[in-house]
């Protein structure tokens, strides 16, 4: 037909208008929850077991989705290495990948090795265009990602110059996201990467390739070389951009953001911005197979976040297993989640042959052991997340104050740091409910309650309709000396820079403020003042941003629909609270937001794991604000 036709003919023309494939995203009618997404992987076959299409193939469906494969290559392989590689002809190739997009719709594909073979290269350029003119039509195309396998892991190379020229010339156009490592990367702009400023600029010179979004993976350090076909070593000295012993930091870049953000929209995890994700070297050798795994896992995330975007558009949001995070789920989410998923496989791999074992295949992203961070400095090592071997006087503390939830004790330690089962406040607890009110009027009613009753311990003042500067200080200092005298910690939504001079105790920024704040210097002024911070997260990378930041407190909202506040993001429900407090540090309280407009619905959050609430709609719409205020704390138990 017309795919075959355009298969066989060069360059690259097709006329794709009269071609109809099944839609499989929607659920069939009566249908609970909808199929799963079907993710494609186009890569060589590892009969090994550690990578290739076999690891791709584990991490799709570890992530819920179908996986499909077309083969660009045979290897006979196995832990301590390849014996040979068998390219199956062109068209066999071909065949597979009609065969596929001819019934299977791809929500994403994973491209993998090519092999050092022109002709196969050329093929699945070919078939990405042909996917690239299909998705025109739809409302979001199918998300393609690129692990350019061109170096191994010993550091030779893989495909030849040719090879890379095709990939550069007819596959770049048409991926979303290029994965290469460290050495690769390098081998794409012919000169190394020594220091993290030059793998910033390098991932802006391979954006100027033609990819609409770079991650250069960190999981070789800077210091790290590969050897020449000679054995000659090919790189530099040791720098202090160096973090290899603590961390593996990646790389993103994106050349925008879809759709195109305004400068009041813009946050620290915009990948146009350019962001490093960091997680703890894992001390393993057991690594086979991470750079597939990962790419795949970003495909299996893509995938997630577009079926549900799909069923939302069309009518069926709620179903299956749709929540604000993962109808949020963009690029730079999706590299979140794939960095935890690879970070956990490397750490639980085992050995199970002579040489080193493949990563483990686990779960979608599920503990703060392996989350990543997004840190504010590339080369900045904090307290609050250590690194695993390095002399501690290059530590920097630079976490906020820090408080407790009232469910944690805290254990009292001596000066070594043992622990001898004595319990001490040694941090504030944080109320089970914050109330969040808009006046004057509301503080001082909450501060009479919490006269009575002590159990309104947090306030949050969130001013709306006032854009005079000196009203809004005026306002903030009055709240402050009125909460103070009542015993009450006053915190501040957004305006920071009033809080800090009334010498409130807390503020609580969005992603948008917190992005502002940052850029002007504020979050190094609060900790200074000693100010305590709280942060809204709504998605994977928004949580990677606040774990870097390492905050008082992370909230996450919408948990349910509100009336409140247009926040821009779909109800995250239970499930995502489960999610949120398995990924966010024990030690960092968790408080939920949106729709908790009652002491029952408190109960069900607080059995999800919130630590605590902020409450709007059930104080200030109460008929006794006292009773209303008793019922969401003992729910809080």
């Amino acid at each position: 037909g017309k795919i075959a036709a355009f298969f066989l003919s060069f360059p690259l023309v097709l006329a794709v208008s009269s071609l109809s494939l099944p839609t499989t995203t929607t659920p069939p009618k009566n249908s609970i929850t909808p199929p799963p997404p079907i993710v494609y992987t186009i890569a060589g076959s590892d009969s090994g077991g550690g990578a290739g299409i076999q690891a791709d193939l584990h991490a799709i469906h570890s992530l819920g989705c179908h996986g499909c494969s077309a083969i660009t290559c045979l290897t006979a392989q196995n832990s301590m290495g390849v014996t040979s590689v068998h390219t199956p002809p062109v068209s066999f190739l071909r065949d597979q990948l009609e065969t596929l997009v001819g019934d299977l719709r791809p929500g994403a594909i994973k491209v993998g090795m090519l092999g050092d073979d022109v002709d196969i290269a050329l093929e699945v350029g070919r078939f990405l265009k042909v996917v690239n003119e299909m998705g025109k039509g739809e409302e979001e195309s199918v998300f393609v990602v690129l692990d350019p396998v061109m170096i191994s892991t010993s550091g030779h190379k893989l495909i030849g110059d040719k090879v890379k020229e095709v990939m550069i010339e007819y596959l770049f156009p048409y991926v979303d996201l290029i994965t290469p490592n460290k050495f690769e990367a390098e081998e794409l702009l012919g000169r190394n990467l020594v220091t993290a400023a030059d793998v910033e600029k390098g991932a802006r010179d391979i954006l100027k390739m033609g990819a609409k979004a770079v991650l250069i993976k960190g999981g070789h350090s800077l210091t790290e070389s590969r050897k020449n076909n000679d054995d000659t070593d090919t790189t530099t000295k040791t720098t202090a951009d160096d973090t290899k012993y603590a961390y593996a930091e990646d790389y993103f870049l994106s050349t925008t953001e879809s759709p195109p953000l305004s400068q009041d929209e813009e946050r620290l995890c915009d990948g146009s911005r350019g962001v490093w994700l960091r997680s703890h070297r894992v001390d393993s050798i057991h690594t086979h197979g991470t750079g597939c795994t990962l790419s795949s896992v970003i495909a299996a995330a893509m995938a997630i976040g577009r079926q549900q975007r799909v069923l939302l558009s069309s009518g069926g949001g709620g179903v299956g297993t749709g929540t604000g995070a993962a109808i949020a789920i963009e690029v730079v989410d999706a590299c979140c989640i794939a960095k935890e998923y690879v970070t956990a496989g490397v750490d639980q791999g085992v050995q199970l042959g002579v040489g080193p074992g493949p990563v483990a295949h686990t779960h979608f992203a599920n503990s703060h052991r392996y989350f990543p961070f997004i840190p504010r400095n590339p080369s900045t090592i904090t307290i609050n997340n250590p690194p695993l071997t390095i002399d501690s006087d290059t530590i920097i503390s630079d976490s906020f104050r820090r408080m407790r939830a009232a469910s944690t004790p805290i254990t009292r330690k001596d000066n070594n740091n043992n622990s001898n089962g004595e319990e001490e406040e040694v941090s504030p607890v944080l109320g089970k409910i914050m109330p969040i009110v808009d006046s004057l009027e509301w503080i001082k009613r909450l501060c009479h309650e919490s006269t009575s009753s002590n159990d309104i311990t947090d306030v949050q003042l969130r001013i709306k309709n006032e854009t005079d500067e000196t009203k809004i200080t005026s306002l903030i200092y009055t709240c402050q000396t009125i909460c103070a005298t009542a015993g009450i910690r006053l915190w501040i939504n957004d305006y920071w820079k009033a809080a800090i001079q009334a010498k409130c105790f807390g503020v609580h920024l969005g992603q948008e403020d917190l992005k502002r704040c940052a850029d002007e210097g504020g979050l190094e002024r609060m900790r200074e003042e000693n100010i305590a911070l709280g942060i809204s997260t709504h998605s994977y990378a928004e949580l990677a941003v606040a774990c870097g930041i390492q905050p008082t407190y992370i909230s996450l909202g919408p948990v349910f629909g509100t009336r409140s506040k247009d926040v821009g993001f779909r109800p995250q429900g239970l499930e995502t609270v489960k999610l949120w407090r398995r990924l966010v540090d024990p030690a960092v309280p968790l408080i939920a937001i949106g729709g908790i407009d009652d002491a029952g619905i408190a109960g069900t959050v607080r059995e999800a794991g919130a630590d605590s609430i902020a409450v709007i709609g059930a104080v200030t719409r109460a008929d006794d604000v006292a009773s209303a205020v008793r019922g969401l704390v003992a729910a809080m138990e």
